[in-house]
């Protein structure tokens, strides 16, 4: 199963009361699959895993399953801070019918955290996991780096099959790519490095962006693939304001408002986030204006 092109990083919908609100995934999930999109991560940082209840978990888990299309991969993100976790809620992903499970680095006891404790805790995972185990790096909130030497001892592991790399460096990403092996394969999970990171043999996006903007996204992805370049590289201009506002600025409050700008629904945040003030949710929806507006002229 290959990891190629644009997987929306799923945001969990909570209603006006803070439930999770499995209904608004299926909505949602059900424009996504009219898309080219490749698949679906459910429960990863845009989907504020770590603000939700393991009941809460494989609700979401269960609700895409049902939702999605034949055909689309379903990745789901289980990491924990304990190993026993991590392998618990990968026995239930699998159970549910996913396809891969995303293990972001435990980040708490950071100073305990080195090559080695890594290495262990990503091998007792993979062994025990029934489905194939794609690494996630996120630095910016874990304060963990998985650096290229420790991605490659990684990969020599036979159900450690590819990393999401989500730091938003580029020279990593190119430094992990030259050290692992031809099948593992990389992804990237910020929009404003997409651009450099396939054309430096990275495989694919998996993107808060594309929760709002798939359709920019997914036409990036398919310009780069067909070698058309230059049109790449105009709609990589379009793209990094767009991320750098939505995504990088305002988070995951100003993705979820512009998915309720665009139609699908976005929702309420759980705290402590806050969602967007007014003036906030102009300034996203004039963004999405300028960009739709781009998009249709061309």
């Amino acid at each position: 199963m290959k990891l190629t092109g644009i997987f929306p990083a799923i945001t969990t919908p909570f209603d006006e009361s803070g439930a999770f609100a499995a209904n608004h995934v299926r909505e949602n999930i059900a424009k996504y699959n009219r898309l080219p999109v490749s698949g679906y991560v459910v429960v990863g940082s845009t989907g504020e895993s770590v603000l939700l209840t393991r009941a809460e978990v494989e609700a979401i888990f269960s609700a895409v399953r049902e939702s999605a299309a034949p055909g689309k991969l379903l990745i789901a993100g289980v990491g924990s801070e304990s190993t026993p976790e991590t392998i618990s809620r990968s026995a239930a992903a699998a159970k549910i019918g996913f396809d891969f499970v995303l293990v972001k680095t435990p980040s708490f006891y950071k100073s305990a955290l080195n090559n080695e404790t890594l290495t262990q805790h990503y091998h007792r995972v993979a062994d025990a996991s029934k489905l194939p185990v794609i690494l996630y790096s996120i630095p910016q909130l874990t304060g963990v780096a998985l650096e290229a030497d420790l991605v490659a001892r990684l990969a020599e592991h036979p159900n450690i099959v590819g990393i999401k790399e989500s730091s938003g460096n580029v020279q990593r990403v190119g430094e992990i790519i030259a050290a692992v092996p031809k099948e593992f394969q990389v992804v990237v999970g910020s929009a404003d490095t997409l651009y450099a990171s396939l054309m430096l043999g990275a495989v694919g996006g998996v993107l808060a962006l594309a929760d709002a903007l798939p359709e920019l996204c997914i036409e990036l992805y398919q310009a780069v693939v067909a070698n058309s370049i230059s049109t790449a590289r105009e709609l990589n201009l379009r793209i990094l304001p767009a991320s750098k506002k939505l995504v990088r600025q305002f988070g995951i409050p100003g993705v979820k408002a512009a998915m309720d700008y665009r139609g699908y629904y976005g929702g309420p945040v759980r705290g402590p986030l806050v969602s967007l003030n007014a003036a906030q949710k102009r300034e996203v929806e004039a963004l999405v204006n300028t960009l739709v507006a781009t998009a249709a002229a061309d």
